[in-house]
């Protein structure tokens, strides 16, 4: 099986831009920025997160505090990912008891990555409220969750992959679509 890309479907201009329009919109729908902390999702949901905290800086002033979820202990499927885990750590420099969290992650799809990251979080603390900031939604949900702040609705079939690809990790800025072809 080999992967072939289809189209790019973000560059790294609008990524930049749908990030100022997610920070403006979690500002705005959570009153302000008092109470609120992010919280990425290991692995590109943190430099999202720490990208819309920026963001929020040049809105109101205000340092919201970022912190980082690995959820590698909190899966349900671990077992199929690897034979041996590989834990990072997670980094919450705050307490998370009535807060208003928004976990931020990079693409939404069954559904099970938030359910262990809420699994995850709750272990913590008990928040007044948890949110979730995706950059794109591409459908096929197994569990019933969904975005309150989403960058882009993007229809997949089950083949597609949709890669972030971001400076911070990959080197390089972009939102591809890629689809597995068998041969």
């Amino acid at each position: 099986m080999r992967i072939v890309e289809k189209a790019q479907l973000m560059s790294a201009p609008e990524i930049d831009r749908t990030l100022q329009r997610l920070a403006h919109e979690i500002v705005e729908k959570s009153g302000g920025t008092k109470h609120l902390a992010l919280i990425g999702i290991r692995r590109r949901g943190v430099p999202l997160a720490e990208r819309i905290a920026f963001a929020m800086r040049g809105i109101d002033g205000v340092e919201v505090p970022v912190g980082t979820l690995d959820i590698t202990l909190y899966r349900d499927d671990l077992s199929k990912v690897a034979s041996h885990a590989v834990l990072q750590s997670s980094d919450i420099p705050f307490g998370v008891d009535n807060m208003d969290l928004v976990l931020v992650d990079d693409v939404l799809y069954t559904g099970r990555t938030i359910r262990a990251a809420m699994n995850g979080l709750f272990d913590l603390g008990r928040p007044k409220r948890v949110s979730l900031c995706v950059l794109i939604d591409r459908g096929h949900r197994e569990m019933p969750i969904e975005s309150q702040f989403t960058g882009r609705v993007v229809q997949t079939s089950n083949s597609e992959i949709i890669e972030v690809r971001l400076r911070e990790i990959d080197s390089e800025e972009r939102v591809v679509l890629v689809d597995r072809v068998d041969g």
